[in-house]
C-alpha cells in the first residue's frame, strides 16, 4: 500500500520549521512514495536486468520470492521519530508505517535458483535469465483401422 505524499517526512519538516509559508501540497519526488520502487529494466540476448528503487529501505525491509510465473517484490519498514525537551517532554513526535509492492511476470519457467539479487544504497538490482519455454511437440496420433 502507498502512502499519499502528505505522510511523508517533509510535510512535517516543513510545517514544524516555516509555519508561515502557504501550503503548495507538492513535493519532491526523493521525499514522497510517488518515486518509489521505479524499475529500470534493461533487455539483453540472455537475461533482463532490473533495477529498483527502494530509497529509505533496508536489505532487511525487502522480500522478493517467485510465484506461479510471478516475480514479487516486497518492502515494509517502520519508523519512529520522538524529540524531547531538556525537561523530557515531547515538543514533538512522528511515526511512519508503510510497505510496497510490485510484481513482474517472469514466467513459469524461471526458477528461484536461476534469478539473483543484490541491494546496495537503496537499489534493488535483479538478474533474471531469459528462458524459452519448450514448445510441445504437436506430433500427430494416429488409430489404427482394423
Amino acid at each position: 500500500m502507498l502512502v499519499p505524499s502528505i505522510f511523508s517526512n517533509r510535510f512535517f519538516n516543513d510545517f514544524f520549521e516555516d509555519a508561515f509559508q502557504p501550503f503548495s501540497g507538492s513535493y519532491s519526488t526523493s521525499d514522497s512514495t510517488n518515486g518509489l520502487m521505479s524499475a529500470d529494466v534493461k533487455e539483453y540476448d540472455d537475461k533482463y536486468l532490473m533495477d529498483l528503487e527502494l530509497p529509505g529501505y533496508q536489505k532487511e525491509d525487502v522480500h522478493a520470492q517467485l510465484k506461479n510465473g510471478y516475480l514479487i517484490i516486497q518492502a515494509q519498514r517502520s519508523e519512529n521519530n520522538d524529540q524531547k525537551d531538556d525537561a523530557g517532554h515531547y515538543i514533538r513526535r512522528e511515526r511512519f508505517s508503510g510497505s510496497c509492492q510490485r510484481s513482474f511476470y517472469v514466467g513459469k519457467d524461471v526458477k528461484e535458483s536461476d534469478i539473483s539479487a543484490s541491494f546496495k544504497d537503496g537499489v534493488l538490482t535483479l538478474q533474471i535469465p531469459k528462458i524459452q519455454a519448450v514448445p510441445a511437440e504437436d506430433t500427430a496420433k494416429y488409430i489404427s483401422i482394423n
